[in-house]
């Protein structure tokens, strides 16, 4: 499902230890995706850090989120 083609807006959340990942996939595919990148690694945190990362990051999500085109 193409969300970006019917106007739906998507943010990709990825952490930091897939950011050459990301940047060679996005590149393959010209396409500039919108990315929040959060603390890596991910698995076996508690969770209150995971909660904490989650906190952290909403704003910057929404941002992305309602960000204008350009």
């Amino acid at each position: 499902m193409n969300l970006d083609a019917r106007g739906i807006p998507g943010i990709s959340v990825v952490t930091t230890g897939f950011t050459d990942a990301v940047t060679a996939q996005a590149k393959a595919l010209g396409f500039e995706p919108a990315v929040l990148f959060v603390p890596h690694p991910i698995q076996n945190r508690s969770a209150d850090e995971l909660k904490q990362i989650a906190d952290d990051a909403i704003e910057p999500a929404l941002k992305l989120l309602v960000a204008e085109e350009g």
